[in-house]
């Protein structure tokens, strides 16, 4: 009898985490493999290989596969964006280079500062005739001939990738769903995405730039997905079920995904907050900030209750995204980060990487410049080898690299090194500080929660510069953004504007939007293979106060609306965020904006189990005579200190390691620095305290 095996599978920039559930005995199963860049695929499989190995499972056991993809995130990142074509309407082709004539940094910026180039350079923009009022009423027709004439133009130039945007197509399609019949008649190879099924929702700018996002990913996304679907055929001669994480906390299917690329823009950092999120609330942690530091970068969020706070105001690289994801900041502070030097002679580290080919210096591949891993290897922080001693490293290959680089600056390779680190701390807790100091929060009330390969390596130096009470690291940090995978319910959102004063709000026009809204996530989630029994529908707005420019997302309950305690709800959070609020001046008309509907097909989650007593034991962090034990430094004034060196598996729940100590495991590493004391609680999470504390 076949086994019920769901697989998460995470590819990072340097290692791919896989994560088995097997849902029949309850087994939880992880490892990793290196990341194939040039065909992340690769990888992917070579992950799916490993665990059924360690599990003795066949690919007649895979119930499903969920995979958090990094395929679209770095091809904006990057700025690969290949020939892509703008259809907008007559008069407004330049929508995108006005933009919202914002400036970074403030206005005392705009002498320095020169806008970035498009996404859609002018010349292959091209404006149809016909326009549609607020209303979607239809003011002037649309010109067949003149969509004909651009349609063949686009075909004539080559430029196969086309986002279509006109004027209040939110509020009707019809024009954008004439456009796209035409392309399909004129220039059948056309990728073809449309702002009133990417974006339903007003402001001009914003919904052309997610649509031309969309657009930008599909064909390389596609691709992507296809060829895993295609090659999971080799495992079973069954379709197995397979998803893909999309950047607003939930999975849809390989077959839907691929029609909606752009809700993949921050698939990993997504799962891995969930996963995080999840392993906290379970330990007794309901204010929470996580960290998942990988090879390239090192992503942060903020969850409050076990839920990650989400947002439609992020952007990836340059380029602003329009839709619900997870409120992630992404900083350049990975584990393959390159030291370098600025022209005027300082220390810098980040954005740049290198990457898992050729990687750091220690890597053995042909790396040339510094990074972060080599400055933690040199230092004696991490161990002369990866993934329990599957991948060795040049120690003495980061040591050259370290003081040829201290020779330039003048300073000593400890030196050298440790100030590596420190940018590199101070990199991630700018980022932490965006996600709270920023959102009106206090960074000292939260919990962080530490992951990926590289998350925890300092996270005693964050608790020193923010001035955090608690760290806790769980158990196979390295794959938790794996793990999330499997936590995740499938999910879709669909939005509507609808811009009307509260005062003169018709409930019955708004809760007949909400039901259609609801109609479609209903069929959404039918095809996913959903009961009706089994739906779950969340409903939000987003509202402001009359004259402002932006919206506070608030939830309205599933019963009959209540406009009234919906208000009470923005109030209350604006206070929160902003803190003020005009509930008590009725001169201060409250305005709704868009209307929200989150479909949701629930799974079921693997439970983290409580392997036992949390009661305080016998501190075990002194060294006793067959410890092993390393030299390391954790201050360059200092130089290198006897340091025990514990095997992470090893420590029984209640267990309590005093610093200076290094905690190892098969994807992790955690330096506890002098002055610093971590206990085993009863899940095996590595809970950090200062030792006066």
């Amino acid at each position: 009898m076949a086994r019920r095996i769901r697989i998460g599978i995470d590819t990072g920039g340097t290692f791919t985490d896989v994560v088995a559930f097997d849902e029949d005995s309850g087994e939880l199963v992880t490892t990793k493999t290196p990341s194939t860049p040039g065909n992340p695929a690769d990888g992917f499989l070579a992950g799916i290989d490993k665990v059924l190995g360690l599990l003795g499972a066949t690919g007649a056991d895979i119930d499903a596969v969920s995979h958090g993809t990094t395929v679209a995130t770095n091809q904006l990142l990057e700025g690969k964006v290949d020939r892509l074509g703008f259809i907008t309407n007559t008069g407004y082709e330049a929508m995108l280079e006005i933009a919202r004539q914002s400036v970074p940094d403030g206005y005392g910026n705009s002498y320095f500062w020169v806008k970035p180039e498009r996404i859609v350079p002018r010349d292959r923009v091209q404006g149809v005739e016909g326009r549609l009022d607020v209303n979607g009423e239809e003011v002037r027709p649309f010109d067949e001939a003149g969509a004909r004439a651009v349609a063949r133009w686009f075909r004539a130039q080559d430029i196969s990738t086309l986002g279509v945007c006109f004027l209040h197509a939110y509020a009707n399609p019809v024009h954008e769903d004439r456009m796209r019949a035409i392309l399909a008649e004129e220039h059948p190879d056309a990728v073809v995405s449309l702002s009133s099924e990417v974006l339903r929702e007003y402001r001009e700018y914003e919904r052309a730039m997610t649509t031309l996002v969309d657009a930008a990913v599909k064909p390389r996304l596609s691709a992507y997905v296809n060829n895993i679907k295609s090659r999971l055929t080799s495992y079973d001669d069954r379709v197995i079920p397979f998803y893909v994480m999309k950047s607003n906390g939930g999975v849809l299917s390989a077959d839907e995904v691929v029609h909606q690329p752009i809700t993949t823009v921050l698939s990993g950092p997504a799962a891995g907050a969930l996963g995080a999120a999840l392993i906290a609330k379970v330990a007794g942690f309901d204010r929470v900030l996580t960290s998942d530091g990988g090879g390239t970068s090192t992503d942060v969020s903020v969850v409050i209750d076990g839920q990650p706070t989400l947002t439609t105001e992020g952007s990836v690289g340059a380029f602003p995204s329009k839709i619900p994801m997870i409120d992630v900041v992404t900083v350049g502070a990975g584990g393959g980060s390159i030291a370098w030097l600025s022209p005027e002679g300082t220390l810098k580290v980040g954005p740049q990487s290198a990457g898992a080919d050729p990687g750091p210096l220690c890597y053995g591949k042909g790396g040339t410049e510094v990074t972060i891993t080599d400055a933690h290897v040199f230092l004696g922080r991490i161990p002369p080898h990866l993934l329990g001693g599957e991948i060795p490293l040049d120690v003495d290959a980061a040591r050259d690299g370290i003081e040829q680089l201290a020779s330039k600056l003048g300073l000593s390779p400890e030196g050298c090194a440790t100030g590596i680190l420190e940018i590199s701390a101070w990199n991630q807790a700018n980022a932490l500080r965006q996600v709270t100091v920023k959102r009106g929060l206090d960074v000292r009330d939260f919990t962080l929660t530490t992951f990926g390969g590289s998350g925890s390596l300092l996270l005693c130096r964050l608790m020193d510069v923010l001035g955090l009470s608690t760290v806790l690291v769980p158990p196979n940090p390295g794959n938790v953004s794996a793990f999330g995978l499997l936590t995740v319910d499938v999910k879709n959102d669909y939005v509507q504007t609808h811009v009307t004063l509260a005062e003169h709000l018709d409930p019955a026009t708004v809760t007949g939007i909400y039901d259609a809204l609801t109609a479609q996530a209903a069929e959404a989630l039918a095809k996913e293979g959903f009961e009706p029994t089994e739906h779950r529908f969340v409903r939000t707005a987003d509202l402001r106060y009359f004259g402002q420019a932006f919206e506070v997302r608030v939830p309205v309950g599933t019963g009959v609306l209540d406009p009234g305690a919906v208000a009470e709800a923005f109030h209350a959070e604006h206070r929160a965020l902003y803190g003020y609020d005009f509930s008590a001046d009725d001169s201060q008309q409250v305005e709704w904006v868009n209307l929200r509907v989150s479909g949701i097909g629930p799974i079921r989650r693997p439970e983290i189990k409580r392997v036992g007593s949390s009661a305080p034991g016998s501190p075990i962090g002194r060294r006793e005579a067959d410890d092993p034990v390393r030299q390391v430094c954790f201050d360059a004034g200092q130089g290198y200190v006897d340091t025990p060196v514990l095997w992470r598996p090893d420590l029984a729940p209640g267990s309590i390691v005093e610093g200076p100590a290094i905690i190892e495991e098969f994807g992790s590493t955690v330096p506890l620095h002098p002055g610093f004391t971590a206990r085993i609680d009863e899940y095996v999470n590595i809970i950090v305290t200062r030792s006066d504390r």
